[in-house]
């Protein structure tokens, strides 16, 4: 099928997976909700920009790395189940996490108390863990690239496309692939990545969480991936108050500028980052998944829409109904922010009750008489910490 990905909707890619609604864009490739005929699940399909899928090394090292990751087992990695190109279309297929991801959850909340990062790192240096224990690396970790799901899974994304990107005939050479605030300096020097590459980007995203900021700043992409060339990234006690100092450790550790002097791979910093839970006595918690992210927002305008949608098959047409309606899902979403409160109770994210309102009102007084009693050391740490003993498990 001859197809831009802005055609796609309605259409069956290889007899068996139908486009229903799209839920994110960026510079390499468009996600869109899916639906697999064959077993009736939503699914998330990646379907790369056609520069690429007319690229021969492209699809080798996309083929090639979407079969190492589908081999990768681990409840903090989103799982890939299939891989292929229809008539022109290079497209990847993942599971479909319902929730949205980290980087919304900062817009929506800010800082976070080092047990909601705990929380985050944990599961993401346990799939990073795995990936690397099998050969595999990252490249682009991010909190865009870490998805929380409805339930609480923590998941990482987008393992391996960085790297086909990378060694395909279309990108520059002087294009630093991977984002800018996150890449490691041996990335920014020669593109080389290994498991130590993710450990550095994993510092600097701990760092994020903690302090709701990035530790270099510049006026273009450029000019912040080589500042780390020549600066260490501080300590995030240094830039937010009331950040223990054996966090600081932990992220000074991950983000050294030798990579010999970081941890040797995700595994190695996740039991650094436990035995520091240990110690300071960090309570278990539940992350909650953001309550507007960009997939519920563009699903709500899409569910109608793509129920009308006539199904386009490349050979044969199929009799699947029409999709009922679905909760939003989550892929590499880039959403507005909004303020949030932490919800009374199990009820699912945005969901309404009748006790909604004076769920509110008692959440709303309860931060005012701790407001009272203590002087908030960090600008938007209070809402984490007022509402964590709500979401404890």
């Amino acid at each position: 099928m001859q197809a831009g990905v802005d055609e796609l909707i309605g259409a069956v890619l290889e007899d068996r997976y139908r486009i229903d609604a799209p839920i994110a864009r960026g510079g390499m490739s468009a996600v869109y909700l899916g639906l697999d005929l064959r077993l009736g699940r939503d699914v998330a399909v990646k379907v790369m920009d056609t520069r690429y899928a007319s690229d021969p090394q492209f699809l080798r090292r996309f083929e090639f790395e979407a079969r190492a990751v589908a081999g990768l087992k681990h409840p903090g990695l989103v799982a890939v189940y299939d891989q292929g190109i229809d008539d022109g279309v290079a497209f990847l297929v993942m599971e479909l996490v319902e929730g949205g991801s980290v980087r919304e959850l900062l817009r929506e909340r800010g800082p976070m108390p080092p047990h909601a990062v705990v929380a985050v790192a944990d599961p993401a240096l346990g799939g990073l863990g795995t990936a690397h224990a099998a050969g595999l690396v990252h490249r682009d970790v991010k909190p865009e690239n870490v998805l929380i799901s409805d339930a609480g899974e923590v998941k990482v994304a987008d393992f391996g496309l960085v790297r086909a990107v990378a060694e395909s005939s279309v990108t520059s050479a002087s294009v630093i692939l991977g984002t800018a605030a996150y890449l490691s300096p041996e990335q920014v020097e020669s593109a080389h990545a290994d498991a130590r590459s993710d450990v550095y980007s994993m510092g600097v995203m701990v760092f994020e969480l903690l302090t709701g900021r990035t530790p270099f700043r510049g006026d273009t992409p450029l000019s912040l991936a080589y500042q780390r060339l020549t600066y260490d990234v501080p300590a995030p006690g240094d830039v937010i108050a009331g950040v223990p100092v054996e966090l600081d450790e932990v992220v000074l550790r991950a983000t050294e500028r030798r990579p010999a002097d970081r941890y040797a791979n995700a595994f190695e910093m996740r039991a650094a980052l436990l035995d520091v839970a240990d110690e300071l006595d960090l309570p278990p918690f539940t992350v909650p998944a953001p309550r507007r992210s960009a997939e519920r927002e563009t699903m709500a305008r899409q569910r109608a829409v793509a129920a009308r949608q006539p199904t386009r098959v490349a050979s044969a047409p199929s009799t699947e109904p029409a999709r009922p309606a679905t909760k939003a899902s989550a892929a590499i979403p880039e959403a507005a922010g909004g303020d949030a409160r932490w919800e009374v109770g199990a009820l699912p994210a945005g969901a309404d009750s009748p006790d909604h309102d004076a769920a509110d009102g008692r959440v709303r007084t309860l931060i005012w008489l701790v407001l009272v009693l203590i002087t908030a050391t960090a600008a938007g740490g209070v809402g984490w910490w007022v509402g964590s003993s709500l979401i404890l498990t």
